[in-house]
């Protein structure tokens, strides 16, 4: 009862609280609103009030503002008077380098107002900084060029002995050495003037001294070859060409000897100067190149030269100067696509006619070779050894091409050549498939072979293996007309660049040797018709082997044989006399199974003769040309072997093989054809093949 008393008490008094404090929180939202509606009145009275101040205080500041900055651009216009006078009396008391320093703070300062918006107070220091410059260029370039007339310099012609030391040695290498640190830092302070940059294909500019030292030799390699100077040919490169090697050859010691030591002592970054000599006059080279090669590409028989004198030029100034690989040389100037282009189409252009006139040269099908065995392995034609000589001609053209991408253009050429090589090739293939065995056919033959060889080793050559990768890595396979799968033959080194080339070249050697053993084969077999047909079931025994003679039937079939054997050896290269030799004599193997042993049926002596005839007289014309002639003639071996058996042994063998053809029979114990076969030398026919044989026998006993 108590419990619900307080209950009804506490929920009688909520109301009157809530109401109460909903009250109180209305008085203080009211008197919230009149404060914020009183301090907007004040802080407007007092912005009105105060603004004139502000407007007077801002316009004041404002003018101080004006007023610093054009203090501190007098102070600086002052700096640079002060710097600009003082470089002018340190000139005036030869302190070369109070006035060197004194540029360098210039410089300084001029870095410092790289973002200022004085342009210009920027303009009138740069101006100040680059007279001062430039006097005190002058003045150290003319100290300099005296002191190096005294030391002979330029040296154009070779030194006929080390630079011998003169009276006053000491002193001019010693003002040699001042100088030389004087420029150094001349240069240091600011980037030289425009007079005196390098083109823009150089990576960093020449040092200052050098810069003075490739003058002279400018002026001469302008006035010489420049104008209208008949040293100015543009059928002569290799006159200016030879002139700048002779200078950067003339001009080592010297550099060595003089100059070296005094960059070294000066803390120099750059480590080999003569190289630096040799960039400096590199970039003359290169100017020339380019101008003269503009004006050649419309004289194929000029712009041939001037490729041919360039790629020479670059191959000695990496051999005999070491110009180190990592600076540009003259190469890439021939990579620009107009020059570029009509190098592939001259080069092209010319290769054409060279094909023309090898093939239709008088000895085009013979071996240079002919008479000295140890070099004539190959038998190539004096065409195909052109032929490839002209590839591995182009091949050291553009090898030191130092784009892979150019590279692999001239290699599409090098697979276009071949090509159309191989086409002709075959074309007078054809005229002569008349006669397979004539000696130019056989040539053709070698030069295909030949071909193939050398582009095998070239597949597996580093150079190529090189420009396999960069085709795979460049995407170049439309250049080369490859397909997908040959690209991924190419990323995996399964295949090699010339896959396709000696595939082609294969099917055109392969069908050439197969219509030259043809021709052989129909020939022996005209010749060996008597011996087919001869009375091999009507011959006696001859119980001594020693009297027995070749069958005179095989006469004519055996000096067949041993004439193209010798012809083949004589006129065959040796992996191709290997192959027709080999492949003849399988011919000749199925040609004597089939058309003089099943055809025919044989008495105890003409069994003998056979074998005679076989093993005495056929396999040693083979013999000549490997250990074991008779396994190239395996079944007519075997079949020799099953015709010459004593009567016991085949009636045993004939019983044993008829036997094996009832599967019904108890083999247990008994052997098994194919080990009684082996046991007398027969491993290549098979049961039924024998029991043939043995019915061609006629000495069997009367049942």
């Amino acid at each position: 009862v108590i419990c619900v008393m307080q209950v009804l008490t506490v929920s009688s008094s909520v109301p009157p609280k809530v109401f109460a404090a909903l009250s109180a929180a209305e008085q203080a939202r009211c008197s919230l609103q009149d404060f914020l509606q009183r301090e907007r009145l004040i802080s407007n009275m007092l912005q009105q009030g105060a603004q004139p101040w502000m407007d007077t205080l801002g316009q004041t500041l404002n003018q101080v503002d004006i007023i610093d900055r054009h203090m501190k651009y007098l102070r600086c216009l002052q700096h640079i008077e002060e710097l600009s006078a003082a470089v002018q009396q340190c000139l005036m008391t030869s302190s070369i380098w109070e006035a060197i320093r004194a540029v360098d703070s210039m410089a300084a300062l001029d870095a410092g107002l790289n973002q200022s918006g004085c342009s210009h107070l920027q303009n009138f220091l740069r101006e100040t900084l680059h007279f001062w410059h430039k006097i005190i260029k002058d003045r150290l370039t003319s100290d300099f060029e005296k002191v190096l007339t005294q030391l002979q310099w330029p040296i154009i012609s070779p030194p006929t002995q080390s630079l011998t030391p003169s009276a006053n040695s000491q002193e001019i290498n010693s003002q040699l050495d001042l100088l030389v640190t004087q420029l150094l830092a001349l240069q240091t302070s600011y980037p030289p003037p425009a007079a005196l940059a390098m083109p823009p294909s150089q990576a960093t500019p020449l040092c200052l001294p050098i810069q003075i030292m490739l003058l002279p030799l400018s002026r001469r390699f302008r006035y010489h070859f420049y104008g209208n100077r008949q040293t100015n040919s543009l059928s002569k490169p290799e006159w200016y060409l030879t002139q700048v090697l002779m200078w950067m050859g003339n001009s080592s010691t010297f550099m060595e000897e003089k100059i070296q030591p005094i960059l070294d002592r000066a803390g120099s970054s750059i480590s080999l100067h003569h190289v630096e000599l040799c960039r400096g006059l590199l970039s003359l080279v290169q100017e020339k190149v380019a101008s003269d090669a503009s004006r050649l590409l419309y004289d194929d028989v000029l712009f041939c030269h001037l490729v041919e004198e360039v790629l020479q030029f670059e191959k000695e100034l990496r051999s005999n100067q070491s110009y180190p690989t990592v600076l540009p040389g003259v190469l890439h100037l021939l990579l620009e696509d107009a020059v570029l282009q009509k190098w592939l189409t001259v080069e092209k252009k010319m290769a054409v006619e060279k094909m023309d006139a090898m093939l239709s040269a008088e000895g085009a099908w013979s071996s240079q070779y002919k008479d000295i065995s140890d070099m004539d392995e190959l038998k190539a034609p004096d065409c195909a050894e052109t032929f490839m000589t002209l590839l591995q001609v182009i091949t050291e053209r553009y090898r030191a091409l130092p784009c892979p991408s150019a590279q692999l253009k001239f290699l599409g050429l090098q697979r276009e050549l071949v090509d159309d090589f191989r086409i002709r090739l075959t074309q007078v293939m054809k005229e002569e498939s008349r006669c397979p065995l004539s000696a130019r056919y056989c040539a053709i033959l070698n030069a295909v072979n030949y071909i193939s060889t050398i582009l095998g080793d070239w597949g597996d050559n580093v150079f190529f293996l090189q420009l396999q990768q960069a085709a795979v890595s460049l995407g170049e396979e439309e250049v080369l007309g490859l397909g997908v799968t040959e690209v991924g033959r190419l990323a995996s080194l399964e295949g090699s660049l010339f896959e396709g080339l000696l595939a082609l070249l294969d099917r055109l050697k392969g069908d050439m040797m197969v219509r030259l053993l043809d021709w052989t084969m129909r020939e022996i077999a005209e010749k060996a018709k008597p011996y087919c047909q001869d009375r091999w079931l009507s011959l006696p025994s001859q119980h001594d082997q020693s009297t027995m003679s070749l069958s005179s039937s095989a006469c004519p079939m055996m000096l067949c044989v041993s004439d193209r054997l010798l012809n083949l050896h004589q006129v065959l290269s040796f992996s191709l006399f290997q192959l027709s030799w080999q492949g003849l004599a399988e011919r000749l193997d199925n040609f004597l199974y089939q058309d003089v042993i099943l055809s025919n049926h044989f008495s105890d002596g003409g069994a003998a003769q056979l074998q005679f005839d076989m093993t005495r007289n056929l396999f040693p014309l083979f013999g000549h040309y490997c250990k074991r002639p008779e396994n190239f003639f395996k079944h007519v071996k075997e079949a020799c072997i099953i015709l010459c058996l004593n009567v016991g042994s085949a009636i045993l063998l004939r019983d044993l093989l008829k036997e094996s053809e009832d599967v019904m029979r108890d083999c247990a114990g008994d052997p098994s054809p194919e080990s009684a076969l082996n046991e007398l030398g027969v491993y290549c026919l098979a049961s039924c093949d024998v029991l043939i044989l043995l019915n061609l026998r006629a000495s069997w006993p009367v049942q």
